[in-house]
């Protein structure tokens, strides 16, 4: 990591997005120490840029440091996390790179790996694994993480199955693996991966009280090494809501990089498989309107006590059923003219109605919205799935962006990652341009214009974290947190903007990712 500019920096640009205004404007920005010493036109840069150092960046588009408003690095770990079986095909081969590798390990400690390719891995013996390993748990996940080769003991010990392995499930595997040697480097990678692709905020979710990991995050604050600013919500799937676990990490983390914002809850799931919550039945299924009802009282005693207590809570619908109840639930809490007064968000959105989204914008609402997840599949495939489960023409309200944005709504973008890896000019593909995995576009008249998505990634993503009065937009006394793409994605074509790549991010006036150098 590059030592903190003790010197004047001066960034020069034709083509700055202060996420104040809708258009880029030919200008500098000065950086000393950690903070933003002035922004202005060109003409304005004269005074700033004797005796510093000047970077010259042309017509590459600079804005604020990214947010990513939902992200799980418990998640994105298991793709490194044990032994790489990327090349083994064999159960055999496996049980013997296993056996290898335990040697490395405390004697009796859990075996984990990753990059299992189990559509070309052979089961020969359906108790091998278990005769090899009968009292250590073994666990490998394939890339994706929706599926794992496990012995009976990994089952016994962490309650989950391989066709049942989601992040919900296995929080008794994540206890363990937090604690491995390994993971306060693996969290610096994870933040080096996340510069990379321009984002210096996350909103990180943690299960429960996240298992002593807070301990590793508070030393790494302590040590100046984090690059990535990270607002903590707690995820209750071990236990229910720990309101006094909440105060206390509220009390504890205050600093410039470690935050606890609040809580979040998963409420129904994908609409493909019956499991989201509609106001109307599906029509492959007119019999139901969610295949497996949702723990609403849990969930309502849950966001209440929370509100009570001053928390956030965040709930992740799909379905337009689970946001309107959401809208519903959100309306009984603590309000000032009408207002929320705790910043309480729904996360996904796939599905809404209208009718819906105003009310919530009426009360000053928050959406964490996907906004690159039609970059995961098909134009055809999607839009049979809206007809197969939907019909008539209710996919009109798919992704319904543009309804938000003008009902008031904070429109913020997150990734679910590791669902989805942060790449904001494909966001503005996806999310602007309507562009699907082959090109295809849909349902265009719900996106959102370019400036209004890089609002939505940064200016709208501070103020989710609580972190706008100094963060969020490039003005004159905010820390400076930056971000320089190589092309300026106002005068692209969207379905082109895909193309464009981050180059340069500042983080606390630390440069701490740079290929211009290399230009």
């Amino acid at each position: 990591m590059d030592a903190i500019i003790q010197n004047r920096l001066v960034l020069l640009s034709r083509n700055i997005f202060t996420a104040t205004g809708d258009t880029p404007f030919d200008g500098f920005i000065a950086i000393e120490g950690n903070k933003i010493a002035a922004v202005g036109s060109r003409e304005e840069a004269g005074r700033w840029t004797d005796g510093a150092q000047v970077v010259d960046l042309g017509e590459k588009l600079v804005t604020p440091g990214f947010v990513d408003v939902h992200t799980f690095f418990s998640g994105w770990v298991l793709r490194s996390l044990g032994v790489d079986f990327a090349g083994i095909h064999s159960d055999a081969e496996g049980v013997e790179t296993l056996r290898q590798y335990s040697q490395t390990r405390p004697a009796g400690a859990p075996l984990f790996g990753h990059c299992w390719d189990a559509d070309n891995f052979e089961i020969t013996d359906d108790t091998l694994l278990d005769r090899a390993f009968p009292d250590t748990p073994v666990v490998v996940f394939t890339f994706d993480r929706d599926r794992c080769w496990m012995n009976q003991a990994a089952k016994d010990r962490y309650g989950f199955t391989p066709e049942e392995c989601y992040a919900e499930k296995i929080w008794r595997m994540i206890r363990d693996y937090l604690a491995e040697p390994e993971m306060p480097e693996k969290y610096l990678e994870y933040c080096r991966m996340l510069n990379e692709r321009g984002i210096t905020t996350i909103k990180e979710m943690t299960f429960d009280d996240y298992y002593g990991f807070a301990d590793v995050m508070e030393r790494l604050e302590k040590e100046n090494r984090l690059t990535v600013r990270v607002s903590m919500m707690s995820q209750p799937v071990g236990r229910g809501i720990d309101i006094p676990h909440g105060l206390a990490m509220k009390e504890r983390f205050q600093g410039e990089f470690v935050q606890f914002s609040g809580y979040n809850r998963m409420t129904d799931r994908g609409i493909p498989s019956f499991l989201g919550e509609l106001i109307e039945p599906y029509k492959s299924r007119p019999d139901i309107t969610c295949l497996v009802p949702v723990e609403w009282d849990l969930i309502e005693a849950e966001t209440l006590e929370a509100d009570r207590n001053g928390f956030r809570y965040s709930l992740h619908c799909q379905g337009d059923g689970a946001v309107r109840h959401t809208v519903d639930l959100y309306d009984r809490c603590q309000k000032i003219n009408g207002k929320l007064v705790n910043r309480h968000a729904i996360t996904d959105l796939e599905y809404t109605n209208p009718s819906d989204l105003e009310r919530f914008g009426a009360m000053g609402g928050i959406t964490e919205v996907y906004a690159q997840i039609q970059s995961l599949d098909k134009r055809q495939d999607v839009l049979d799935m809206i007809d197969r489960q939907l019909g008539g023409d209710r996919g009109k309200n798919y992704w319904n962006r543009r309804k938000m944005w003008d009902s008031g709504i904070c429109v913020t973008c997150g990734t679910d990652l590791p669902l989805l890896i942060p790449d904001i000019p494909e966001a503005v593909s996806c999310g602007c341009g309507g562009c699907f995995a082959d090109g295809l576009t849909y349902n265009e008249q719900n996106m959102l214009t370019v400036a209004e998505m890089l609002t939505a990634w940064t200016k709208n993503g501070q103020y989710s974290c609580y972190n706008e009065d100094r963060l969020g937009t490039l003005e004159a006394g905010k820390l400076a947190d930056i971000t320089v793409i190589d092309q300026n994605l106002f005068h692209m074509p969207l379905n082109e903007a895909k193309n464009a790549k981050v180059c340069m991010t500042i983080s606390d006036g630390r440069i701490v990712y740079d290929t211009t150098r290399k230009e």
